[in-house]
């Protein structure tokens, strides 16, 4: 596979990631407002259960393409591919931190 269609599926990757965690954070800001305060055991259930989906889900969109690569004998393009995710991963949280300065200045 081209390096540049693997550049192009980390790219979606790390978006896709992007997009999760930030459907999660907006979750969790807004929680108490959609869910009512939780003062009881449900409350720690809900956000353990929600940290192990979120493992699951960013670790599917990470690691799922590469690992399936990788058990078809393209051992090259996965772990490309997996660089190439982690790769624009950082490029989104560079432009994240850059932007929350700017804007929070």
């Amino acid at each position: 596979m081209k390096n540049s269609k693997l550049f192009g599926w980390g790219l979606v990757h790390s978006l896709g990631v992007g997009v999760y965690v930030s459907l999660v954070a907006l979750l969790m800001q807004n929680g108490e407002r959609i869910f009512g305060q939780m003062n009881n055991l449900l409350g720690p259930v809900a956000i353990l259960m929600l940290f192990v989906l979120s493992a699951a889900v960013t670790g599917a969109l990470v690691l799922g393409r590469p690992v399936l690569f990788y058990l078809d004998g393209h051992k090259a393009e996965a772990v490309k591919l997996f660089g190439f995710t982690l790769g624009w991963l950082f490029v989104l949280l560079t432009v994240i931190i850059l932007f929350s300065r700017i804007w929070l200045v």
